[in-house]
């Protein structure tokens, strides 16, 4: 069993990554009590996730798992990207949602796709990068209570469902986050038998 810092504060994301990690041993920032501001330059996900997984192990010695991921809506040109969780305003799902709506509004092509990049990073310098996408609709109304973020109106087509109204065990099959993780553990198994 290894121990990994998950470089996150939020919640969400935690518990899926403890559904998904369920073998190793997961902390948190709050765990560790890492209270550093960490930042997100990067113009890309994996560029975030990168810095993020580094900053934090360089910190602490720690392996660390860390993630960027958002919301891509192809109508907005690719908007909010990487700037998801400060799209209106800093990590306020209610104003970023709102304004996601206001931009699309009257707009037919509502195709988006949820992107999640990951980083494995150990405190030798070596690291694994992975990314999942999951594609999807923007509906016009929230639907469920299970999800955070944009869950509410991500609506994934062969579900019929938004991401919010999806138990987590279906989210977790299917999700961008599980889909980035499958391959960063495909990535550990073979390098492991190398």
């Amino acid at each position: 069993m290894r121990t990994i810092v998950v470089a996150t504060n939020n919640f969400g994301k935690v518990k899926e990554f403890k559904e998904l990690f369920q073998e190793d041993c997961l902390l948190t920032l709050k765990d560790i009590q890492y209270d550093k501001e960490i930042e997100e330059k990067g113009n890309t996900f994996s560029d975030n996730a990168l810095c993020k997984a580094r900053q934090v192990s360089k910190d602490t010695g720690y392996i660390v798992l860390a993630d960027d991921s958002g919301l891509e809506v192809a109508a907005l040109g690719g908007e909010p990207g990487v700037h998801s969780a400060r799209y209106a305003k800093d990590h306020d799902d209610q104003a970023n949602n709102a304004l996601l709506l206001k931009k699309l509004n009257g707009k037919t092509q509502r195709d988006a796709r949820f992107v999640c990049a990951l980083c494995l990073y150990f405190p030798n310098d070596f690291y694994f990068m992975a990314e999942g996408y999951c594609t999807g609709v923007i509906t016009t109304e929230a639907r469920g209570t299970n999800g955070f973020g944009y869950d509410p109106y991500f609506l994934v087509p062969e579900f019929n469902q938004t991401m919010a109204q999806m138990p987590l065990s279906v989210k977790n099959k299917i999700s961008h986050r599980a889909k980035a993780l499958q391959t960063l553990k495909e990535k550990l198994n073979e390098n492991s038998c190398n």
